[in-house]
């Protein structure tokens, strides 16, 4: 399928240049004509600079290159009939024309070479996005499920949210969370929390152990992270010094809020819950008032385990078929608009009960994006999951 669309996707790239190139050569022509036409102490001619400049904005450096070497191939003409081609006004306007036309070239050789560039970089990007998040399926034992992801730089693939989902034994158990912070380091805690729970989902029977155990692995991970930044700081001097200690530091603050779910098969069971400092998840149901899911103990977040009189358990929840679990980060609640005002997502999930989850993560997406206006301050992830 991709294979047929990128021939024709090159095809149509190619026609719009070629259609494009019309512009350019029409400035040549229509300058060309009106200089001749114009007395012979009226000089045009420098305004066919325009004609690769233009080019350079849509074409590579070849294109560029043969319209320039036009555009001085008909400054050579206006000077052979408007004066005499070897007037000292004429030749300047040639060289002129030829350097400028030439810096264009190169600046388009350069572009083409970082955009060659960028286009690896964002290659290697999706690769690592699918490696880390990878992407829900459309059903999971009983279940069917949809997921939203919208970084909060344009450009960014993957950041500090995240989302998982595999099958246990009897049931389907899922996690979502948000890391502290951003950037590379946000980037690296977000791929260790998502590895860690892939290996200990499948060793632990009960939520709260699997939490223990996610705090556990994430503590020894800032501990490495630790070492790494004082080894580096040994290296370094006294600069290297400063570094570690501040890498310490934020390390001291690194933490991600997770929501862990055991969804059983059996739709009679209840749906088990260990919330660890994550934004409580709704539940939606057709013609029925949105419930939020609050968690009857709060418990830290992952990172935040050996808090004084911290510890994980879970709770239980009634949910039937044809009700929706709306999983999500603070992204989305903390979304802003103009007047700084909250995107309030109870209140528009009233309208989405029945809806299916794929549509659902639509809808919020297109939703939640005409609040802010287009751009997110903060990463935002969701996760929809219904029993069909």
């Amino acid at each position: 399928m991709h294979g047929r669309r990128r021939p024709a996707a090159l095809r149509g790239a190619w026609q719009r240049a070629h259609a494009l190139v019309m512009i350019p050569l029409g400035f040549i022509v229509l300058i060309s004509v009106v200089d001749l036409a114009s007395p012979s102490d009226v000089h045009l001619g420098p305004l066919l600079v325009v004609a690769p400049a233009i080019t350079a904005s849509f074409a590579g450096a070849w294109l560029t290159g043969l319209i320039g070497a036009l555009a001085a191939a008909a400054q050579v003409v206006i000077g052979i009939f408007h004066g005499g081609l070897f007037t000292a006004n004429h030749e300047t306007q040639i060289i002129a024309l030829v350097l400028v036309s030439t810096l264009i070239v190169l600046y388009c050789r350069v572009r083409e070479r970082r955009g060659r560039e960028l286009t690896r970089v964002r290659s290697v990007s999706e690769t690592v996005q699918r490696v880390l998040l990878r992407p829900l399926p459309d059903r999971l034992g009983p279940l069917r499920l949809a997921a939203l992801y919208l970084p909060a730089e344009n450009e960014a693939l993957l950041g500090g949210d995240l989302y998982a989902a595999t099958r246990v034994p009897g049931a389907t158990r899922v996690l979502i969370g948000d890391v502290r912070g951003k950037g590379l380091t946000a980037i690296e805690d977000a791929a260790q929390v998502l590895g860690a729970f892939r290996e200990l989902a499948h060793h632990h029977t009960g939520l709260p152990g699997l939490a223990a155990a996610l705090d556990a692995g994430f503590a020894r991970h800032l501990a490495e992270t630790a070492g790494s930044a004082g080894a580096a700081g040994g290296a370094g001097g006294d600069a290297g010094s400063a570094d570690a200690a501040a890498g310490e530091d934020d390390a001291v603050e690194r933490f991600v809020t997770v929501l862990l779910a055991d969804l059983p098969d059996d739709p009679v069971e209840p749906v088990r819950m260990a919330n660890c400092g994550h934004p409580p998840p709704l539940l939606l149901a057709e013609g029925k008032p949105v419930r939020t899911l609050e968690a009857v103990d709060s418990a830290p977040p992952i990172g935040l385990g050996t808090l004084p009189g911290a510890h994980y358990r879970q709770d239980a929840y009634e949910v039937h078929s044809g009700e929706t679990l709306l999983l999500y980060t603070d992204g989305v609640t903390e979304a802003r608009d103009g007047g700084r005002a909250f995107y309030p997502l109870a209140e528009r999930a009233a309208d989405w009960g029945g809806t299916a989850p794929s549509a659902l993560v639509d809808r919020l997406r297109r939703d939640l994006l005409a609040h802010v206006g287009g751009r997110l301050k903060d990463d935002a992830a969701a996760v929809a999951i219904e029993r069909a």
